[in-house]
């Protein structure tokens, strides 16, 4: 990597200049250059108009979740406690949980089978960002919180996806 200050030619990666000392940081991220790529790098998850989240407690059932998201014809239920978001119940957290188990559903609670400390996406965070931490968390659907922990929705990649597909058509 050339430095811009001075020219010498340092190994890629280097955070500093090895001959000025020139910061060198963030010159080899990418840059959005135009069109979808652009966008995808520089619109924030609230430009996905998110749908309020559905939310339960870690004593509710495990079948008042399954209840609500087969209403709500969605695949996970947050997990809120005074006001911040303590798990994530999904579908895949249901199959791993709930086929082959005995017991009744409605005496499980949520706190014995949701994932706890879900990692969280910021309504200002791109969706550049979502994608990848959606990529390597092997994740098809991620909470949004506000910076308090408050949960304001949850971004799916069909969320992105159907964004991404708006965005060419236009």
């Amino acid at each position: 990597m050339l430095c811009p200050s001075c020219g010498h030619d340092n190994l890629p990666g280097a955070e500093l200049c090895e001959q000025c000392l020139q910061d060198l940081m963030g010159l080899d991220l990418p840059q959005p250059k135009e069109g979808l790529q652009k966008r995808l790098m520089e619109d924030p998850i609230r430009a996905l108009l998110l749908r309020p989240p559905v939310i339960l407690s870690p004593e509710d059932s495990v079948g008042q979740a399954l209840e609500l998201m087969r209403r709500h014809r969605i695949g996970s239920v947050l997990v809120v406690e005074e006001g911040k978001l303590v798990g994530i119940f999904t579908e895949r957290g249901a199959l791993l949980h709930l086929v082959g188990a005995s017991g009744d559903v409605n005496a499980l609670r949520m706190r014995e089978v949701m994932t706890p400390h879900p990692v969280v996406l910021h309504e200002d965070d791109t969706l550049a960002f979502a994608l990848h931490q959606m990529s390597i968390g092997e994740f098809r659907r991620l909470p949004v919180v506000r910076s308090d922990g408050a949960p304001v929705g949850v971004v799916s990649i069909k969320d992105i996806l159907r964004y991404i597909f708006t965005m060419c058509r236009a």
